[in-house]
């Protein structure tokens, strides 16, 4: 297993470039007697065990974020580095980690006899481009499933993870006039109509919504784009993007209306806000068009689901514990915010490294998640 690991970190798959590792994947469950190994047309891989009535999915995006300045790298981020049981490499925390422990957790599971009655999938799939959209095809297109229960592998620390925020996607585009910037006064710079929107953005988030478990909303300017005949001119069209968290109670429509709001009215027929839409093709070409909106979810601490992977660790040692949520999002927006699917996450690593240069995870820990993976269907009520 810990060899299979040091084997798919070395295979880059950023940019949802994933066909190369999930061919290494595939070779393993193929090795692994799996009943049932492919792409789907998206390009995310497939493998399946049994025939059972419940159905059970595996989830790990296989896919990674770049490397950014490989400078920044004191080793190599795809042979990476091994330094007291942990493995430093890009994708070892985030989420290549989950993928040996689920693959062999199956197999394992199979061959005790405790996958009667189930047909389990693991999906090794690209979430880095764009959250949800793979398990939207699982369900929608390809293989057209819809699972009783779903596993997310991101990084828990070995907790149980059973929600977290949600997310809206927005820009917002200013329209102005270009002119010569030695002549100024004639043109209408659309940057600066953007200015008192980013100052009501930063001042926003004290304002925003609050839950007990999820927590606080967010917002963020998260990148900017100038359009401008050149850096002597006035620029006439700036856009800014902007990333929303959000917790349970705060609706998209209000949302919206939160931004709109910070929009002066002497700007509103030159200013403008959108929700992200997102229709980039994968890989292999295929398209599946997606709003980037994202519904924050979460289960109860009672639930079947939660109770059963909480029982799960406690059989394999693991001190007991909460249950967690994460602070960053995960295929659980579509599998639980927009399916309804009840949901968890259980993954070896710290998010915390996560697009890091210290993207890591302890090796233990990996292969201990295979006792996780393979007695978890098996103790769902």
């Amino acid at each position: 297993m810990i060899q299979f690991m040091l084997e798919i970190c070395e295979i880059p798959s950023m940019d949802s470039k994933i066909g190369p590792v999930g061919e290494r994947v595939q070779a393993e469950m193929k090795k692994l007697g799996f009943d049932e190994v492919r792409f789907d047309k998206m390009g995310n891989t497939i493998g399946r065990i049994g025939n059972g009535k419940r159905v059970i999915v595996y989830d790990s995006h296989i896919d990674t974020v770049g490397v950014g300045d490989p400078s920044e790298w004191k080793w190599d981020p795809f042979k990476g580095k091994i330094e007291d049981g942990i493995l430093y490499a890009r994708g070892a925390c985030d989420e290549k980690a989950s993928t040996p422990g689920m693959i062999y957790g199956l197999a394992m599971a199979r061959d005790l006899g405790l996958l009667d009655g189930w047909t389990a999938y693991y999906f090794g799939n690209m979430e880095e481009w764009c959250d949800g959209i793979a398990p939207n095809t699982f369900v929608e297109v390809d293989p057209q499933v819809k699972p009783d229960f779903v596993v997310i592998g991101e990084p828990t620390k070995m907790l149980t993870y059973r929600g977290h925020k949600g997310r809206l996607e927005m820009k917002v585009t200013s329209k102005g006039k270009s002119a010569h910037a030695a002549s100024n006064h004639l043109g209408d710079n659309a940057i600066y109509k953007l200015l008192p929107i980013i100052a009501g953005i930063r001042d926003l988030e004290p304002k925003l919504g609050d839950h007990e478990f999820l927590g606080h909303g967010k917002i963020t300017v998260s990148d900017m784009h100038v359009k401008t005949p050149s850096i002597n001119a006035v620029p006439d069209e700036a856009v800014i993007y902007i990333d929303r968290r959000m917790t349970f109670g705060e609706t998209k429509e209000v949302v919206k209306k939160q931004v709109e709001d910070l929009i002066p009215a002497e700007y509103k027929d030159t200013v403008k806000l959108e929700e992200l839409f997102y229709d980039e093709p994968s890989y292999t070409g295929f398209v599946f068009p997606v709003d980037k909106y994202f519904p924050a979810w979460a289960l109860e601490e009672n639930h079947p689901l939660v109770q059963a992977s909480q029982t799960a660790r406690q059989q394999i040692g693991l001190p007991e514990a909460k249950s967690g949520k994460w602070n960053f999002s995960t295929n659980g927006i579509y599998w639980a915010g927009k399916a309804g699917i009840p949901s968890i996450g259980f993954g070896p690593g710290d998010e915390e490294t996560a697009h890091t240069v210290n993207d890591s995870v302890s090796l233990d820990d990996m292969v201990k998640a295979t006792e996780f993976y393979a007695i978890l269907p098996s103790l769902i009520k």
